[in-house]
């Protein structure tokens, strides 16, 4: 499920509830899918984690935020994060590619407690960042809402203290005002005990635990490479080896540019956060303006087609204004661009579809130079 909304939205909270509730037993079975977009050989076991953070006052049970987390284990026992949402790029394996790969999925180490290993890395890395974003989201609204209601109730509490020294100040003069300087008073104090309480209610409110993650799935994830592989395509392994080339041509044209323009750049491709670099540029009047989220597709000369998974897509839409669709081919050692599209996806696609290959003339001619960006 991936965060179209706030992951600490009731929608999500009630979404999440119906599909544990009604599909556990399934998640708990495993499953084996093909990832259509992996050129590899090295299948992997991907994991599903519930982790919830709860409101801390007294015995409360209160969802503050809940969301599901991934996390991949290779044969070699070495675990990542994922990704928001990487069952969205793979797809169900037919019964004559399972039987290719009958081996893996019998093999030693897909059974070898690999569970473990995923709740270890999900609450070493994952839980603390969730729970992190969660408590500070929180002190973020606390404060917002405390400085609303100190504004509102002191101010009407200045008011009647006021008005309670002025009925006073009347009555010492032998007036008989209208409205008792006794009820001032009282009036100060049911709304000094009302500022004190709401300030007890919002601080408990900025308290908030940690629940423990617990694994409600899995899968084992098979590469298309492998399977390539496994059917007698030779020439599969030679081209994966050129496209990685062709990438990492890509990535060093990208983070090239970005640097040239003075900005902070990392290559976040292994985190699997939804694009490749994240470029932050520098402050402008003291002010952090918006870091620039890129997604890398390098394509040799000659090709006509691009591929984008169904994540990719999503996180473009998601990003908005972040996000940058940036393409460069590459021909030898030289590459031309890199492009810079914005904006490049116009819908989601249809459910059940794993990746689009675009025209890669069309993406070109909406592509403009990178400074044209800024």
């Amino acid at each position: 499920m991936a965060d179209l909304l706030h992951p600490g939205h009731p929608l999500v909270h009630a979404a999440t509830d119906l599909v544990l509730e009604a599909h556990r037993s399934k998640l708990k079975q495993g499953a084996v899918l093909v990832d259509p977009n992996d050129d590899g050989i090295e299948p992997r076991v991907l994991f599903m984690i519930d982790h919830s953070v709860r409101e801390s006052s007294g015995d409360s049970q209160t969802v503050a935020s809940r969301r599901l987390q991934f996390v991949e284990i290779d044969q070699h026992g070495k675990a990542i994060n994922a990704g928001w949402a990487p069952h969205l790029d793979l797809q169900p394996i037919d019964d004559y590619d399972q039987s290719l790969v009958q081996d893996v999925i019998t093999a030693h180490w897909v059974a070898n407690n690999l569970d473990a290993l995923a709740l270890n890395h999900a609450s070493t890395h994952l839980v603390p960042e969730h729970y992190e974003e969660v408590k500070k989201r929180r002190e973020r609204q606390v404060d917002k809402i405390l400085a609303a209601v100190n504004e509102r109730l002191v101010k009407e509490i200045n008011h009647w203290s006021d008005r309670y020294i002025k009925l006073s100040e009347d009555v010492a003069a032998g007036k008989q005002p209208r409205v008792q300087p006794e009820m001032a008073r009282r009036r100060v104090e049911e709304l000094t005990a009302r500022l004190e309480q709401r300030k007890k209610e919002l601080e408990s409110m900025r308290s908030v635990v940690s629940s423990s993650p617990v694994v409600i799935g899995g899968a084992l994830v098979i590469p298309q490479g492998l399977l390539a592989g496994r059917k007698g395509e030779t020439n599969f392994s030679p081209d994966a080896e050129a496209r990685s080339r062709v990438e990492q041509i890509a990535m060093k044209a990208v983070m090239d540019v970005e640097t040239g323009f003075g900005h902070d750049v990392k290559d976040v491709s292994a985190e699997k956060c939804g694009w490749d670099v994240t470029a932050r540029p520098p402050k402008v009047d003291g002010k952090l303006l918006e870091d620039r989220h890129i997604e890398v597709k390098g394509r040799a000369k000659g090709q006509s087609t691009i591929t984008v998974s169904r994540n990719e897509i999503i996180y473009g839409l998601n990003q908005s204004d972040k996000f940058i669709l940036a393409i460069v081919i590459v021909d030898g050692e030289e590459h031309e661009g890199p492009y810079y599209i914005k904006e490049p996806f116009g819908q989601e696609p249809d459910f059940g579809v794993a990746s689009i290959n675009y025209d890669l003339s069309d993406l070109l001619s909406r592509g403009v130079a990178p400074e044209k960006t800024l």
